[in-house]
């Protein structure tokens, strides 16, 4: 154990309070309640904890080579039972998936910047890293003969810089005939059968249960948890789930999926949602 003086545990704790003051006071926000008061808050300060445990927990590295290496068994195991002669595909998607995108949340709390201008000038470095199992599990897939479709919502716009990307980083089928990305809305299945057609879809890989299946789109919290019971059976078999606790339609239905909600409104329902055991 590292033992410190008091003098230096002293000024330890005044630059941390200091540290901690200028965070503060450099992304704070305030807001007018529906109340008519003044409300002040961090407002990117709830990804802190999310964003931390995702770039250095070791937990989470373990989680993605465990998910991947899950992924691998499942795909040996399809290539056993496969007899017809109709080719196989696995569906990925992409952000927080196979690249790994949490810079651009870590960015948000450092700078208060909003997500748009950050998604877009992270998009444009072309720095998105591998996430820890994703190209060796891309790269067996491929040399199984097994084409690989990397199924994503990012828009027609970030075509270009989204295969860059993935050539930069060697995932295989990083190319024009094998990125679907998003056109209209934000469901996928419209893109997933478009590749049944012509291929047999023996796993789908996300981070977001809309990366599986249409029947989580748009659906509340309770909901959700009810059309996974249903689908329990899939999880680990055909499809592969990965963590993260940063954003996604986890947290929309949080919000009820309001658009137009304040980030006070939105602070206030997160806290609401939160069960405790005093109540």
């Amino acid at each position: 154990m590292i033992k410190w003086k008091a003098s230096t545990k002293i000024s330890y704790l005044v630059i941390a309070a200091i540290v901690t003051s200028l965070l503060m006071t450099g992304c704070s926000s305030t807001e007018q309640a529906t109340n008519g008061e003044t409300v002040e808050y961090d407002k990117n300060g709830h990804y802190v904890m999310a964003v931390l445990w995702f770039q250095t927990a070791a937990e989470a590295q373990a989680l993605y080579y465990q998910a991947f290496n899950l992924a691998e068994m499942k795909l040996d195991e399809a290539l056993q039972s496969h007899t017809g002669d109709e080719k196989l595909a696995v569906i990925v998607d992409i952000a927080e998936t196979v690249l790994d995108n949490s810079p651009c949340r870590a960015e948000l709390i450092k700078t208060d910047k909003d997500f748009a201008t950050c998604w877009l000038e992270w998009m444009d470095l072309v720095e998105a890293k591998p996430l820890p199992g994703a190209k060796e599990f891309l790269d067996y897939t491929a040399s199984c003969g097994v084409e690989v479709f990397y199924v994503s919502n990012r828009f027609e716009a970030q075509r270009e810089t989204t295969i860059e990307n993935l050539v930069s980083v060697g995932f295989p089928y990083a190319d024009d005939d094998h990125v679907y990305l998003r056109e209209g809305g934000p469901s996928k299945e419209s893109r997933r059968q478009a590749i049944a057609e012509n291929y047999e879809i023996i796993l789908l890989i996300g981070d977001n249960l809309n990366d599986f299946a249409d029947v989580f789109q748009d659906k509340l919290v309770p909901d959700r948890a009810a059309e996974v019971d249903s689908l329990k059976d899939e999880f680990g078999s055909r499809f592969i789930i990965l963590p993260n606790p940063m954003y996604g339609d986890w947290e929309d239905a949080v919000y009820e999926y309001g658009r137009a909600l304040s980030d006070a409104e939105e602070d206030s329902l997160r806290k609401e949602m939160l069960e405790g055991y005093s109540e």
